[in-house]
């Protein structure tokens, strides 16, 4: 789903850290040709008879393709620069809506590799503890959670895919941390996949600290911008296949997202909140294969996920198209 009409933009300086010293990483025709690449990498891999809308999340995104992207020199932060602006970012999800066919594809494909993050979020929290879930969606995590033993409920703007979720026998509240007015508080709070489209994103951490208990675990995956910007640079010559794979099967060709954090950046985020960086980790994106994709290409996404995870693996969370940090509220 995009915008019906041409949102409203600003100027911003690094939501981050403030900086406003930052390297033009592309511009608006740099972006338009990452769309079209993106598209043409998809076209081959899926079945002619794809429907539209199981092409979300794939060529259609939320958001529009940004105009700008740059990179700032003080943290790394990679964002879009003009920006949409905070309620133009609010109506784009509130008013998105799939079938229930398509959110329950979703919900099976995410589903395994949202087992193994509740367990490391288990494994950093040291015990089972309750939870809230920012941005649950189809309720995949919120799943694997309660197979872990914890006790997650949901967060979300989108009442339809709320809904959904609600159906599966999960608690979700309609509405995003701004709107939160309950005074409970929780043994850890996960931000899977939207912590880079918030608004604010250093509001939302404050927030996230005021929701914890003492001790309590801040859980946030997000894209990593300096895979993008690596990757952005291999994007013409002869490394230009081997990087647009890398891109589009981690959903960062045309970067669809507000931000492209970076283990430097969200530490310094959440340093100068109050919580301790206690682990980092390196990924790749859920798998977004289903029954539309072509086997052969399935399988190549298989094996490239697999290449980039051991690579994470091997010289470090900063070097993952995805990474996730684990921070501990400290006061």
């Amino acid at each position: 789903m995009s915008l019906s009409h041409a949102p409203s933009l600003e100027l911003t300086a690094c939501p981050v850290c403030s900086g406003t010293d930052s390297t033009e990483l592309a511009n608006a025709d740099d972006v338009n040709a990452e769309v079209e690449a993106l598209r043409q990498f998809h076209a081959k891999r899926l079945r002619k008879d794809t429907p539209a809308e199981h092409l979300t999340d794939r060529v259609a995104f939320s958001q529009r393709p940004p105009l700008r992207i740059v990179q700032c020199r003080a943290c790394g932060l990679v964002y879009r620069n003009p920006r949409e602006k905070e309620h133009e970012l609010a109506q784009a999800y509130e008013g998105e809506e799939q079938s229930d066919d398509v959110l329950q594809s979703l919900h099976a494909t995410q589903l395994d590799a949202y087992r193994a993050q509740a367990k490391r979020l288990r494994r950093v929290l040291g015990r089972r503890g309750s939870g809230l879930e920012v941005g649950s969606y189809v309720g995949g995590f919120l799943a694997a959670a309660r197979e872990a033993g914890m006790t997650f409920e949901g967060l979300d703007v989108n009442e339809g895919a709320s809904r959904f979720t609600r159906q599966k026998g999960f608690r979700v509240t309609l509405g995003d941390l701004e709107s939160w007015d309950d005074d409970r508080v929780f043994d850890s709070v996960g931000i899977w996949n939207c912590f880079d489209q918030l608004p604010e994103p250093r509001r939302a951490a404050r927030i996230s600290h005021s929701l914890l208990a003492a001790g309590g675990i801040l859980a946030i995956r997000v894209p990593n911008g300096d895979f993008y910007a690596s990757m952005r640079r291999r994007l013409t010559g002869p490394t230009a296949p081997l990087a647009t794979a890398f891109l589009a099967h981690n959903n960062l060709l045309s970067f669809p997202y507000r931000n492209g954090f970076t283990v430097r950046a969200l530490t310094r985020l959440l340093d100068d909140i109050g919580f301790e960086v206690v682990s980092a980790y390196g990924d790749t994106l859920v798998p977004i294969a289903d029954r539309w994709t072509r086997p052969w290409a399935a399988a190549e996404e298989r094996a490239v996920k697999a290449g980039l995870w051991a690579r994470a693996q091997a010289r470090g969370p900063e070097k993952a198209p995805w990474i996730e940090v684990y921070a501990r509220k400290a006061n």
